[in-house]
């Protein structure tokens, strides 16, 4: 079973890491498009070719089913790769509906790109499930580039999501949606930011599952016992240091599982 998963970067990295547990034994293409990265502040006609770009890559690869592991490409082209290639292709949203479910009492606050604040999908996914007007959005242009640029855990984030949230009454939420892959990352700043009650949301986890149903009826039969990654960047094998890196994040994703 070989399974390909892209991202404007290494937001992506998120997913993977929850299928290598989910799906031990498939073997992984990741594709991280970090010539083009930040796809969240592109015209969508640019991100859609972007998409096209890649999953065209990914069927010379011979993949079985390709996750888009990128809210603002889920959002931007998800409906036109379904119609263009045959098989499964598995894409994000925010999980506003799980945030509403799990925590009913209070606002809720989704952190996402500007083109998925500003994209239909999440505009439809806001009229089915928040009919009662709990559910606030917050552009985060900023989160993308200080992922990529390995600046986590700089003082510039920190003072960047006081300013972002200043206008904001953190005491009437109670859960965040995490809407771009690469805002995972940056858990434990955003904990010790925000107030106790407020939760941590994100949509990997059904994503993951959904990869899991919709590959089911595929033989593991002479995969490899333990996952198999290949790393592209833009197409180039990733070099040693964007592997330390990249293994770095995997690191850090161990530890941002356990804050809720």
């Amino acid at each position: 079973m070989k399974i390909g998963i892209f991202d404007s970067g290494i937001g992506g990295l998120c997913v993977l890491h929850k299928a290598m547990q989910v799906l031990p034994q498939a073997e992984y293409i990741y594709y991280a498009d970090v010539d083009n990265v930040p796809y969240g502040t592109k015209p969508r006609t640019v991100i859609l070719e972007f998409c096209k770009g890649i999953m065209d890559y990914m069927v010379t690869q011979n993949v079985d089913a390709v996750v888009v592991a990128c809210n603002t490409a889920t959002s931007v082209a998800i409906k036109d790769l379904r119609s263009m290639y045959s098989f499964p292709i598995i894409g994000m949203e925010p999980a506003v509906k799980k945030a509403r479910e799990e925590h009913p009492v209070g606002r809720t606050l989704v952190m996402a790109t500007p083109v998925t604040v500003q994209g239909d999908k999440l505009k439809y996914l806001l009229e089915r499930v928040d009919q009662n007007h709990l559910v606030d959005l917050l552009p985060m242009p900023d989160f993308v580039g200080f992922a990529e640029n390995d600046a986590i855990d700089s003082l510039e984030v920190e003072k960047y999501i006081i300013d972002r949230l200043a206008p904001l009454k953190l005491e009437e939420y109670s859960s965040l949606v995490l809407g771009c892959t690469h805002f995972n990352y940056f858990k434990p700043v955003l904990r010790k930011i925000l107030p106790d009650r407020v939760c941590f949301v994100d949509g990997i986890e059904g994503t993951v599952a959904q990869l899991s149903r919709q590959l089911s009826n595929i033989s593991l039969v002479d995969t490899p016992s333990d996952c198999k990654v290949s790393y592209l960047f833009s197409g180039r094998k990733a070099t040693d240091e964007q592997l330390a890196f990249i293994n770095r994040l995997l690191s850090r994703l161990d530890a941002a599982e356990l804050i809720k």
